[in-house]
């Protein structure tokens, strides 16, 4: 039996203009260029340009007629202030227009290195069999140069992919044949053989001392090298310290990854970083401004509206109505969009003056031990913001100041206390533990308990557990593979 009952609940609702306000805090300012050139293209009730102060009005008022025609007709007015939903567009389809797929920004590379591969596979002299195995090879060399499959695996690839009958000493054979094309050292199996295959292609053109130790040590002693265990390195090759320093010197002018430093148009490339805030020091006084770069300032078209204006008095009623709901919703998505954009620049400047006074030390002198210990939350009650929105805000974000270039998280880090019962920030210790580790004899690096005891007596009592977390944090490896001949 069907019964009807009343229910009451709560949710939770974001409008479209919020919706297109968290998209906008989270790009940075060339990524906001390309979004607003996108938006020009698409809305034409949006144009560049400040908005003029007593604009001529938007239509005349126009007299009724004596038979009273104008009661059925649709004036400015009654579009411009409707905010009901009209059938067939809908306001968030605006929000939606490709704003919801990650965009990357790439510069259009030249030719990757596997049409390079190709095109000199191209010139050999092989059968039409070996050409497709060949081919097929160099599929499977990966963005780095290196094949990572076995030959076995290849094999049965072809059976079952291609039907393609081969051997694991064909595929052997093919391999070689494409580790001497250029760059060096491309095809191979891993490191060793990587480096192996450049230096020989380097002592087919000149010989020297130096490459044949180089060549020895990657042959015979290549696990102690990756370990960096010198003093066996010297007694088994029967070397001394200086050559041996001369050899390890030419095999770091090898590269490690071949593939790598060729220009492939099907990889993105390093995103470039623009500023988005621009700090600097006048009269003793810090100047917050931002940047916005070639962002044009925004305003409603008004020629399309007064040609709206002359579009009403023709036409059936049926094309007026499409006309102005065509209207209306541009309308509305431009001036939502022209908020948006508002309200994005009030955001970031309030969030940005509020790390400033919160780091104002910092940025008068650009010492990093004058930076204070500082979290999301500490902003958020500065600016009135929600933690979120900070979040968002500081990501992907970057200030220019005096002394230099810095991202928004750079400036927020835990804090601790040190011997004198003082709050410091983490990131104080580590740039001390960096320090010490620039500073260190490469010939005797310092060990992990070595450095505790070192910033223990600059005032940093921390766990050896830390130094190690801290260390790899900043992407320094453990005291053997620092170490030096």
């Amino acid at each position: 039996m069907l019964k009807q009952t009343l229910q009451q609940k709560l949710g939770l609702r974001i409008n479209p203009l919020q919706i297109q306000l968290i998209k906008l805090l989270e790009i940075p300012t060339y990524q906001l260029e390309q979004r607003i050139k996108e938006e020009l293209e698409s809305n034409p009730m949006l144009e560049e340009g400040a908005e003029v102060e007593n604009a001529e009005p938007e239509r005349q008022q126009e007299e009724p007629n004596e038979e009273g025609e104008n009661d059925d007709e649709f004036s400015l007015e009654d579009y411009i202030s409707d905010d009901d939903e009209i059938p067939g567009y809908r306001l968030s389809a605006s929000n939606a227009s490709g704003d919801d797929k990650s965009r990357e920004f790439t510069v259009p590379g030249g030719t990757s290195f596997r049409e390079s591969l190709l095109s000199q596979l191209g010139m050999q002299h092989l059968d039409e069999a070996d050409y497709k195995i060949a081919e097929y090879i160099i599929g499977n060399i990966d963005d780095n140069g290196y094949l990572r499959r076995d030959a076995e695996n290849i094999v049965d690839d072809l059976a079952f992919g291609a039907g393609i009958t081969t051997s694991a000493r064909k595929i052997e054979r093919l391999l070689r044949v494409i580790q001497e094309f250029d760059p060096p050292g491309i095809g191979a199996r891993n490191l060793r053989e990587c480096l192996v295959l450049q230096l020989k292609r380097k002592l087919d053109l000149a010989s020297s001392p130096s490459m044949i130790n180089a060549l020895a040590i990657l042959e015979e002693c290549f696990e102690d090298f990756s370990k960096k265990r010198y003093e066996k390195i010297a007694g088994r090759l029967h070397v001394s310290n200086e050559k041996l320093r001369e050899a390890i010197e030419e095999i770091r002018k090898l590269n490690p990854k071949p593939g790598e430093g060729n220009a492939d148009s099907t990889r993105p490339e390093v995103e470039k970083i623009i500023p988005d805030f621009i700090l600097d020091i006048a009269d003793g006084e810090l100047q917050l401004t931002l940047n916005s770069g070639d962002i044009p300032p925004l305003r409603i078209n008004r020629t399309y509206m007064h040609l709206l204006e002359k579009h009403r008095h023709g036409g059936s009623e049926k094309q007026q109505k499409e006309a102005i709901s065509f209207i209306k919703y541009k309308l509305s998505s431009a001036r939502s969009f022209i908020e948006a954009v508002e309200q994005r620049n009030h955001t970031l400047m309030a969030t940005m003056t509020a790390i400033v006074q919160f780091q104002k030390s910092f940025f008068l002198t650009g010492e990093e031990n004058r930076l204070r210990p500082m979290i999301l939350r500490d902003i958020a009650d500065l600016t009135g913001l929600d933690i979120s929105t900070i979040s968002r805000v500081s990501n992907s974000k970057y200030v220019q100041t005096w002394f230099g270039i810095y991202p928004l998280k750079r400036f927020f880090s835990g804090s601790m206390t040190n011997s004198s019962g003082e709050e410091i920030s983490t990131g104080e210790i580590k740039n001390a533990l960096r320090e010490l580790i620039e500073n260190e004899d490469k010939h005797a690096p310092l060990t992990d308990d070595e450095i505790v005891d070192l910033l223990g007596k600059q005032g940093y009592p921390i766990a050896r557990r830390t130094v190690a977390k801290y260390r790899q944090l900043l992407d320094i490896p453990i005291a053997r593979l620092r170490r030096e001949v």
